[in-house]
């Protein structure tokens, strides 16, 4: 292993416990959004540290591997939200920015 594979393997482990941890049913959830400069979602990072380029989490979210999310279809393409839960921090808009 040379010295980036190393320094990348440190990195990964830095990680809180929490953040390598699924939900009840084995799901990530999503922790953080990155936006565009038009305050779009165009990445997600999840509880596990992944992080995921938009087409990437709405496929993951209809195969059933991300928790507390929907997909669903408006202004002519699919579109990942928060399955709402009447709590507004939650919601992906909300989420802090990483």
């Amino acid at each position: 292993m040379d010295q980036f594979e190393k320094a990348y393997e440190s990195y990964k482990k830095q990680g809180t416990p929490q953040a390598n941890q699924l939900d009840a049913a084995g799901k990530e959830e999503i922790i953080a959004v990155r936006k565009n400069e038009e305050d779009n979602i165009i990445a997600i990072k999840t509880n596990s540290g992944r992080e995921l380029d938009y087409p990437t989490a709405l496929s993951e979210a209809k195969a059933g591997i991300l928790a507390n999310v929907d997909v669903f279809h408006k202004y002519g393409r699919d579109i990942l939200r928060s399955e709402p839960d009447g709590i507004k921090e939650n919601n992906l808009d909300q989420l802090p920015e990483f």
